[in-house]
């Protein structure tokens, strides 16, 4: 136990897992609306069912066949903890629940009654839960529907930071159970801190990982009690474990960090690309947060799938990065979040980009923002962003999980901002359906046949293919699709060779090489230097 005046630093395999109501925080569960319609739709139900019958959800949390699946993964003998927690919820969460109710109800007014005629008819017959906080509007294509007022919202009852809380504990190398279906609950070894996300504790407790400090001050940045205390100074050393080439001194670098996680540096600029990052440095397989540079000047937030704006690793740099640059959203869709709102209700400093915003870098280097084709079931969402990056004489294309279903428009993007040199691709061609992530904010049923229609999918070969010609790069390097160990408890995906997404990158490759173009499937880490 460090004396609380010795100078100490972070633990490099300190890990926070951010919680609301004890589930995993992402987007969907903090936002709103989203938080609302997913609690009352998904997470009350899906407690309810393991209360009802907690061996199936235990057998089918350990069947391989069924990962990723909405299963509570929570011993049996602590039934009785999840159900303190529904009860809590229920009790606690009523503006929530009556907002999620609302919508559901103000949907059915609009199918009932908005035939293409005035709708103010309908304003005194919403909800008053909606009072203030909603428009109603026709398309074009004269199909009505609600919009909700979404700064508002994060200043009504229905957004609570009393739902926030944060656990701290040493990453084991223990998959950790599946974020979108198993609460944490308390455990001996953890620090459970019931702390807001904007907290200023988890800045200062999160900077000494690159700066020195005492346990005293963080222990009184965190607002810990004496009991606390212990479990603070088991994350703690003596010794920074910093990786000494975390900068350089010329040139440009890339280093991938896994999954769709990219760092791009010069000597003067340092960018983040969608930051999923390992804590665990005892491997030696992989860049880990040790590897960071000490500033970052951009983190690029390609889109608000739970893979690609983690918020454990997000909080994490929040007090060394400039700005958090997301896609601007199209205002109101339930569907479509507004990642700036969400962010800036966390404690971070956000740009926000349309397609073809440019942001300058120190040295010369600029970050332009891009469109983003697909991968989100045919909703209308439009946060999401893919970005070319122009440093010491590269143009890097950064595609995310964007599809090639249409590929003149990577024709136009090239034409607008010339070729590219090395392009990053995601080829899961063969994602989860419609209602595996999105069911909670559907306000109508689809059907299964429909929904497995509509898949959060990239590109397969065809397109990768399509985009590598229209782009002109000479190099392509696609993402591994969750495959990362340290990845589980995220993304839940297994691969074997026969599987299809890893046959379509087969054959990317195959046509990469008969087209002279350097490629590879990456996995874990990887460093391209100029």
């Amino acid at each position: 136990m460090p004396d609380s005046r010795e100078r100490v630093f972070l633990r490099s395999n300190a890990i926070i897992e951010p919680l609301v109501d004890r589930f995993y925080a992402w987007m969907h569960i903090v936002a709103p609306a989203q938080a609302a319609m997913n609690l009352a739709n998904m997470q009350v139900p899906l407690l309810e069912s393991y209360l009802h019958s907690p061996q199936v959800h235990i057998a089918a949390s350990n069947n391989p066949a069924l990962r990723g699946g909405y299963f509570v993964n929570v011993e049996e003998e602590r039934a009785a903890e999840i159900g303190e927690l529904l009860d809590g919820i229920k009790r606690d969460r009523a503006d929530m629940l009556a907002f999620a109710a609302a919508i559901a109800d103000a949907d059915d007014l609009l199918r009932q009654n908005a035939t293409g005629f005035d709708l103010t008819p309908l304003y005194p017959k919403l909800p008053p839960a909606l009072n203030g906080l909603v428009e109603l509007a026709y398309d074009t294509g004269n199909q009505a529907s609600l919009h909700v007022i979404e700064p508002l919202l994060y200043h009504s009852p229905v957004y609570d930071r009393g739902r926030q809380s944060v656990q701290l504990s040493l990453e084991d190398g223990v998959e950790r159970p599946f974020i979108l279906s198993t609460p944490r609950l308390p455990s001996p070894d953890v620090l459970e801190l019931p702390i807001p996300f904007d907290h200023p504790g988890l800045d200062e407790l999160f900077g000494a990982r690159t700066e020195a400090t005492t346990a005293a001050r963080l222990r009184a940045a965190l607002e810990l009690d004496d009991a606390q205390a212990p479990l603070l100074d088991r994350l703690l050393t003596t010794e920074p474990s910093l990786a000494p080439d975390r900068h350089i001194d010329g040139g440009g670098r890339i280093r991938y960090f896994g999954h769709a996680c990219l760092v791009l540096q010069t000597q003067d600029a340092a960018v983040v690309v969608d930051p999923f990052i390992s804590a665990d440095n005892r491997h030696g397989d992989r860049y880990t947060l040790d590897d960071l540079p000490d500033h970052i000047d951009l983190v690029l937030i390609t889109h608000g799938h739970q893979d690609h704006i983690v918020l454990e690793t997000l909080l994490q740099l929040r007090g060394r990065t400039d700005a958090i640059v997301v896609p601007r959203s199209s205002r109101g869709n339930l569907c479509d979040p507004s990642i700036g709102h969400y962010l800036k209700a966390l404690g971070f400093t956000v740009i926000e980009v349309d397609d073809f915003d440019e942001i300058p870098l120190p040295g010369g280097a600029r970050v332009v923002a891009t469109p983003f084709l697909g991968e989100h079931s045919d909703l209308d969402i439009r946060a999401k962003s893919t970005f070319v990056v122009q440093l010491a004489g590269r143009t890097v294309f950064v595609g995310a999980d964007s599809s090639g279903i249409d590929p003149v428009l990577y024709r136009y993007m090239r034409s607008h901002l010339g070729d590219v040199d090395i392009a990053f691709l995601g080829m899961e061609c063969d994602g989860a359906p419609l209602t595996w992530l999105y069911q909670g904010l559907l306000t109508r049923p689809v059907t299964k046949k429909m929904s497995d229609s509509r898949k959060l999918s990239g590109s397969n070969a065809e397109q990768a293919a399509a985009i590598m010609t229209e782009l002109g790069s000479r190099e392509a390097y696609v993402y591994a699709m969750g495959e990362e160990s340290w990845q589980g408890h995220v993304m839940a995906t297994t691969y074997t060779p026969d599987t299809y997404q890893i046959k379509q990158i087969e054959e990317f490759l195959t046509w990469c090489k008969d087209n002279d173009v350097a490629a590879e499937h990456l996995f874990n880490k990887r460093e391209w230097r100029w």
